[in-house]
């Protein structure tokens, strides 16, 4: 692990990194999220009952959208050609929460960690956005990467 931040310069200054050296190679990334909530809330989502609509459908699209427009939204991320973007949003009645996955795959010349982490935040904030009339105790916790292969740093998977 490299123990230099990438987006500093010299100075300290915060600067965008030249990827332009680099070759283009496939990278994929993986986040994961969640929503908790009360029983009462998840079932509603389940059931369609909530004004607003198919929560589930709009949060994966909201997703989608997100990953898509990450370098619109964090200022040091490179625009890239996304080739594949999928978000899944799964319910779990054991845990009274919804588990949103993000996986992001692109062959360039940089990674893709923050357009899946960026896919899952969204989600989950339309899902307490869409749902907060029924719940406002609900909490979005959670997000990391969990994995993420391609480029110069290799592999990487978490346990969690």
């Amino acid at each position: 692990m490299s123990k230099q931040l990438t987006h500093l310069d010299e100075s300290g200054q915060a600067r965008m990194v030249n990827v332009g050296h680099k070759p283009p190679t496939e990278r994929t990334a993986v986040a994961r999220g969640r929503v908790q909530m009360q029983p009462e809330t998840l079932q509603l989502i389940l059931a369609g009952n909530l004004k607003k609509g198919d929560v589930l459908g709009v949060a994966q699209l909201a997703g989608i959208m997100a990953a898509k427009r990450t370098s619109d939204l964090i200022p040091l991320c490179h625009p890239l050609p996304l080739h594949h973007v999928e978000v899944t949003c799964t319910p779990n009645l054991a845990k009274n929460c919804i588990e949103i996955e993000a996986t992001v795959r692109v062959r360039g010349r940089t990674g893709v960690e923050m357009e899946a982490l960026t896919a899952v935040s969204l989600a989950a904030l339309t899902i307490y956005d869409m749902a907060k009339a029924v719940d406002r105790t609900m909490r979005i916790t959670d997000i990391h990467l969990y994995a993420k292969s391609g480029g110069q740093s290799g592999d990487f998977q978490t346990e969690i």
